[in-house]
């Protein structure tokens, strides 16, 4: 029965999200248990591509982000893939209308990790469109469940948290960015400079970003209100330990939350989106 491989697929998206990130599976555990496989399932899809550019060094990693490109727009087409990651996302991206342009966007920024290894202000700007706002939009298409209405007065708070996100994590990154992949994110840093001043400048932008995107979440359906939030927490918690951190360090090392904090902060998360917006 195909129902069979429906259910398998959805759990591999699952385990992916669980054996590739702690933290992101803790978030779709607070979101209502309808909309979890769908999540998983975009994660699933977006960690793909990204081993793709960032893990297989011995194989022609253009050929192979060429092909999954093609196998994705077959499997939405024809609603089936062999590969059940694949088949999970094209589930989710037929039965919820996810636009194709958000996935291609994604795609062209996952290319760009094989020909761009320092970025200017447009490049960077719109590294960050495809690597992480367009995946916040295809997750508030699950959350607010096709609803436009909802969608259009969300969406640019959804973007603005995806590259908050994505900016953190390439603080996090760092060393392992310039020193293993030879790739400098942020523009016009020279990272044998990298400073107290050039870092507080990019902290400075994450703020502002993370104070607009609060204002969203609170606007979410109750649904993924919590899971959106614990996120939040997480990424506030991990930003606030690298100001914390010297640049140097950074270079060196890569900034964690074990995970003893991420539970804490699902509990002070949960506790305060229940006695505040619920």
């Amino acid at each position: 029965m195909k129902q069979l491989f429906d259910e398998l697929s959805f759990k591999i998206s699952r385990e992916t999200t669980r054996k590739y990130s702690t933290s992101f599976s803790l978030g779709v555990l607070a979101l209502s248990a309808d909309i979890r496989p769908a999540i998983y399932s975009i994660y699933g899809f977006v960690r793909l591509a990204d081993e793709i550019v960032d893990s297989f060094h011995d194989y022609d990693r253009s050929a192979l982000i060429g092909r999954l490109r093609n196998d994705t727009v077959t499997a939405i087409q024809e609603k089936i893939a062999i590969n059940p990651i694949l088949h999970a996302f094209q589930h989710t991206v037929n039965n919820y209308g996810i636009d194709w342009q958000w996935i291609d966007t994604f795609l062209q920024s996952m290319e760009m990790d094989l020909t761009t290894a320092e970025h200017s202000r447009s490049s960077y700007e719109k590294y960050i469109l495809g690597s992480a706002e367009v995946v916040g939009l295809m997750c508030l298409h699950v959350f607010v469940n096709g609803d436009t209405t909802q969608f259009e007065r969300l969406k640019s708070y959804a973007m603005t948290l995806g590259s908050a996100f994505q900016k953190v994590n390439f603080l996090r990154d760092l060393r392992d960015d310039y020193r293993v992949l030879g790739r400098s994110y942020f523009p016009s840093v020279d990272m044998c400079r990298f400073d107290l001043q050039t870092k507080a400048l990019i902290e400075q932008e994450i703020n502002k970003e993370f104070e607009v995107a609060l204002e969203g979440i609170r606007m979410l359906p109750a649904s993924s209100r919590l899971g959106v939030h614990l996120a939040y927490t997480y990424y506030r918690c991990l930003f606030n330990k690298i100001k914390r951190t010297t640049p140097q360090d950074i270079l060196n090392k890569r900034v964690r939350i074990n995970n003893g904090k991420k539970l804490s902060l699902m509990m002070s998360s949960y506790v305060q989106v229940k006695m505040t917006w619920l």
